[in-house]
């Protein structure tokens, strides 16, 4: 990660604009398959929960984002798509609510290489939070290894569904 000011991953796959806004679009598909609500049009809000096995093992661990909550600011397919977090829950930090408030930006432009998308969570800094290194992480293997994947392949790695 080179800009420190904010939390950003790119990457660059060989598939049209449209492709890749739809597959941003299915959050299930590279992020996390315990997504509830919906994730690609405008005011749709849905939440993240990174319960992998059975659903309240991240809040009975006291580790891992309890849930974050977003709805979708700004849709413009084949170019644009930002979410806006209107409410969290992160146990591994001294600020539980650290992403409340911050905006999920993901630019789609073409280049010669195919399409880009440059990914930057607005308001997750390295001098001002305390997810920062952890959260980079997270979103550089969702950003540049899960959801190409599903691009290119149609399967992602998301987070598994906890059971049922």
């Amino acid at each position: 990660m080179s800009n420190t000011e904010y939390l950003t991953a790119t990457m660059t796959v060989d598939r049209t604009p449209e492709e890749v806004f739809e597959a941003v679009t299915n959050v299930r598909g590279w992020w996390s398959e315990n997504l509830i609500g919906h994730s690609a049009a405008l005011h749709d809000e849905f939440v993240f929960t990174d319960d992998c096995e059975y659903a309240g093992e991240t809040a009975l661990a006291k580790k891992g984002i309890r849930f974050a909550r977003f709805q979708l600011t700004e849709v413009v397919p084949g170019r644009r798509m930002v979410w806006r977090c209107v409410d969290s829950l992160l146990t591994f930090v001294d600020d539980p609510d650290e992403w409340t408030g911050t905006t999920v930006v993901f630019d789609i432009g073409v280049t010669e290489q195919g399409t880009t998308v440059h990914f930057t969570h607005e308001g997750l800094s390295s001098a001002e939070s305390a997810c920062f290194e952890a959260c980079s992480a997270g979103w550089t293997f969702y950003i540049t290894k899960s959801l190409p994947q599903l691009i290119t392949t149609g399967v992602g790695q998301p987070m598994p569904s906890y059971h049922r």
